[in-house]
């Protein structure tokens, strides 16, 4: 008899990729990282990309090693990655050239051509999805308006973690919290909005079927199952979005009376409902309404998140100083409180490019000071981003009339207690951080579900519970935090 059931977690972010285990004995989960790599843009031409066949061969990497080590103790295999982006494949299944990446800048006039041709009520009414140029839908129409486009050769678009799951088992489909992202399915049908796409001129026969999270996507095999040396391994779909993976990683109570901050390069905040809100409000909020894994809806805003930090950080490493994110984060401790207050979602803030003058730049033109250091830089961002948590708080307070008196904070961002406190003061509610790694808990609770070891996510999340200790903060009231909340929301009067 196995004394211990093995799940294997292949989580990709913007920044890294890992490959984890997740080891089940009947009590508790315990998680290792099996094998982790860089990620990030690669720049061909002037375009952004992915290197996903770069990905695909460290995945398989951290796949052999976990046969190596587990054996016959390997349950299954789970993909989730970041949203938006997709590969082409031609009818014989081969990808048709690098995927791009989201922040490629070839989507940003296409959000009015679209808009010129289902107005941006109509769109946000259909799919409950924000506008932002980054979503696949203007991807694809950037496709379609382009001359050189993999779009007329495609026989199936697939998202990330689709492509690496077809690659696994050489089975195609689309799992639905990664679709949902596209801002191409419809609300109330659950299904592609073809009508939309028409209306857009956008090709659908290359939209292939929809899978739920705990689909048996098919067994490893080929190349795939030669490199790894495993046999009979099953690949099932999870939360393949990442947000949907770490969201169902929550540790929360059944109540729902909840809010949920997943931090990472993005920010997501939001609540789980039973059904989508698609009113003009939720539209002029920034509000998107995203598929969870049991079939509730994430009423979630993305925020700017850590990529300021990141970017920061890059600009520094460029002019040849090289700071890790514990040394970033002690910088930010030492600094002076609220030297300035910017607004992190505003549009200056998208883009790759010298983050550090960006901040200083929007200071100067409201009129504040000017950080004068590193640390004033690192320590204005990550206030920023607390006052923003608050704003969307009050938000989410009044579109759902919950009471939201505490935040789970899952995800990579946990490890940043300075921020974690500041988002406690600046919102005043409990902040309860953890797991680090609630995508991949989210992930394989999933795929527990699947397999029949768990019967829920209800039970999932009692597991979570009883598996990870959280860290909890507690919020001190200042005047200096009120004076620069109300300086923000005069950046952006919303």
């Amino acid at each position: 008899m196995k004394s211990k059931k093995i799940y294997l977690a292949v989580d990709l972010g913007a920044e890294s990729g890992r490959v984890l285990a997740g080891e089940w004995d009947g009590l508790a989960l315990n998680l290792r990282v099996l094998h982790s790599f860089p990620n990030g843009p690669v720049d061909l031409n002037g375009s952004i990309h992915w290197n996903l066949v770069g990905i695909y061969n460290e995945i398989l990497t951290g796949l052999a090693m976990a046969q190596a080590e587990y054996g016959s103790s390997l349950e299954s295999i789970g993909v989730d990655s970041w949203g938006l982006d997709y590969g082409h494949l031609d009818r014989n299944g081969f990808l048709l050239g690098m995927p791009f990446h989201y922040r490629d800048e070839r989507t940003h006039p296409m959000v009015e051509l679209v808009h010129q041709r289902v107005n941006r009520e109509e769109c946000f009414a259909r799919t409950g999805i924000q506008p932002l140029f980054i979503n696949t839908l203007f991807q694809l129409m950037a496709e379609k308006e382009s001359a050189h486009t993999c779009m007329e050769h495609s026989d199936q678009m697939l998202f990330t973690p689709d492509l690496i799951n077809f690659w696994l088992t050489g089975e195609k489909g689309n799992e639905i919290t990664m679709a949902s992202t596209s801002q191409m399915l419809n609300q109330e049908t659950r299904n592609w909005d073809f009508e939309f796409l028409k209306d857009l001129g956008i090709p659908t026969d290359f939209l292939g079927q929809l899978w739920e999270p705990g689909h048996l996507v098919g067994m490893v095999h080929g190349k795939a199952k030669d490199k790894i040396q495993c046999e009979n391994l099953p690949v099932y779909t999870v939360g393949s979005h990442d947000t949907a993976s770490a969201v169902a990683g929550v540790p929360a109570s059944s109540d729902g009376d909840f809010a949920y901050l997943s931090s990472g390069t993005w920010s997501l905040m939001g609540v789980e409902n039973d059904r989508a809100l698609c009113d003009p409000q939720s539209l002029d909020y920034g509000f998107t309404n995203e598929f969870g894994v049991d079939g509730s809806i994430r009423y979630l805003k993305n925020i700017s998140g850590l990529w300021i930090v990141q970017e920061c950080r890059r600009e520094w490493q460029a002019m040849g100083e090289d700071f890790d994110y514990d040394q970033l984060t002690h910088m930010a401790r030492e600094a002076t409180p609220f030297i300035a207050s910017i607004d992190v979602d505003d549009p200056v803030f998208s883009s790759m490019g010298d983050m550090p003058r960006k901040i200083e730049q929007q200071c100067k033109a409201s009129g504040q000071s000017i950080p004068s250091s590193k640390n004033e830089t690192i320590r204005t961002a990550l206030e920023g981003l607390a006052l923003k948590y608050r704003q969307v708080l009050e938000n989410l307070r009044s579109q759902t009339g919950k009471s939201l008196e505490q935040i789970h904070i899952v995800g990579g961002g946990t490890k940043n207690e300075l921020l974690n406190q500041m988002t406690a003061d600046s919102t005043g509610c409990e902040i309860i951080a953890g797991p680090i790694e609630a995508t991949s808990v989210g992930n394989i609770l999933v795929q527990m579900i699947a397999t029949g070891e768990i019967s829920s996510l209800t039970e999932g999340r009692q597991l979570v519970r009883e598996s990870f200790e959280p860290k909890r903060y507690q919020p001190h009231h200042s005047e200096q935090c009120e004076e620069a909340y109300q300086t923000m929301r005069s950046l952006n009067q919303v």
